[in-house]
């Protein structure tokens, strides 16, 4: 790729998943984009490397001439069911990978280190809003190899600048996981009106992420410091069922199933289970990640940083419900 001189070079990790690609995107017009996949995709990047960051050698010249990496590539906690049996499996990606990328910018001399990491490295959060002086208190695989790799990028010294991000929930158009299926449920009649709980949950917009992970890989302020990121507008689980049900020009009805019953089927979902030998498609983790809280407080980002989040779930919902954005999922 022919590039001015002084344009930075980014690499980006994971650069074909759901927030790499929108990343991507908004970087090919900052400077020069490498992007390291697990497979073969095309991309607004001028170089691509195909490496399984859980399995491979990482070459040692693989970010010779690179300013920033920004890795997004994860296993993520769409997989993690809870016990802690599969840590070993995070880790050689979570933990193992990041080290082997951390000595090799370290090899490189690149100046900058953006790691995604995640608000599970802080904990899961309750009614209070959480924010990053908190005592990190992860309960899930995910979130301690998360956290683990956070004290490498931030303390291991292998570049003169590094940051952390921790998002909350990411939504956006082609959005995959519980919200996906939530949707569909309900287009296809099959979700039933949810109770008003009480509850409320932190999330953000892909495109608002993007903005504050390119806040993370140009601003002065930002290294050495990790920043939860949120739109700042904590949801519950019935405005969400309300929104999509408008957006989707259905009425809401009047009535509620019982948060009673709706524990019992989850009770019911486990045992079915453990028979199974995987999940069922409601049990107990649903239950929890439909109708308790986890809110988290952003203002550290928005004071250092600037940034400042143009989308909330309400305003979204729309494009949520009618369009599809690039093929989502899990992180590369």
């Amino acid at each position: 790729m022919n590039v001015p001189a002084n344009t930075p070079c980014y690499y980006v990790t994971g650069a074909n998943g759901f927030v790499g690609s929108r990343l991507c995107a908004r970087l090919a017009g900052l400077g020069e984009v490498c992007a390291l996949l697990r497979r073969p995709a095309e991309g607004p990047w001028g170089r691509a490397d195909r490496i399984d960051l859980e399995r491979d050698a990482v070459p040692a010249d693989l970010l010779h001439g690179v300013d920033v990496v920004i890795h997004l590539a994860a296993r993520t906690h769409a997989a993690d069911l809870g016990g802690g049996r599969d840590e070993a499996l995070y880790r050689r990606l979570n933990v193992d990978g990041t080290r082997r990328l951390l000595e090799c910018a370290a090899l490189a001399g690149v100046r900058r280190f953006v790691f995604m990491s995640s608000v599970k490295a802080q904990g899961e959060g309750g009614s209070e809003p959480a924010d990053e002086a908190a005592a990190p208190c992860p309960s899930t695989a995910y979130g301690r190899t998360k956290l683990e790799a956070e004290t490498m990028v931030l303390r291991g010294g292998h570049v003169p600048e590094a940051v952390v991000l921790r998002p909350a929930l990411v939504y956006g158009p082609g959005v995959k996981g519980n919200l996906e299926r939530m949707i569909a449920a309900m287009r296809s009649g099959f979700f039933p009106p949810v109770p008003d709980v009480g509850n409320r949950r932190s999330l953000v917009h892909v495109d608002d992420l993007v903005s504050a992970t390119i806040l993370a890989a140009e601003r002065p302020e930002a290294p050495g410091r990790a920043f939860i990121v949120t739109d700042g507008r904590p949801v519950s689980t019935r405005e969400m069922y309300v929104w999509i049900r408008r957006a989707l020009g259905k009425e809401v009805p009047r009535w509620a199933v019982p948060p009673a019953s709706l524990r019992l089927v989850a009770k019911a979902g486990d045992a079915i289970g453990r028979m199974r030998g995987r999940r069922w498609f409601f049990d107990s983790d649903s239950y929890r990640k439909l109708f308790e809280s986890a809110v988290f407080d952003s203002t550290a980002i928005e004071r250092a940083l600037g940034f400042t989040p143009e989308w909330t779930l309400e305003s979204a919902m729309p494009q949520l419900v009618g369009g599809r954005g690039p093929e989502a999922g899990a992180q590369e």
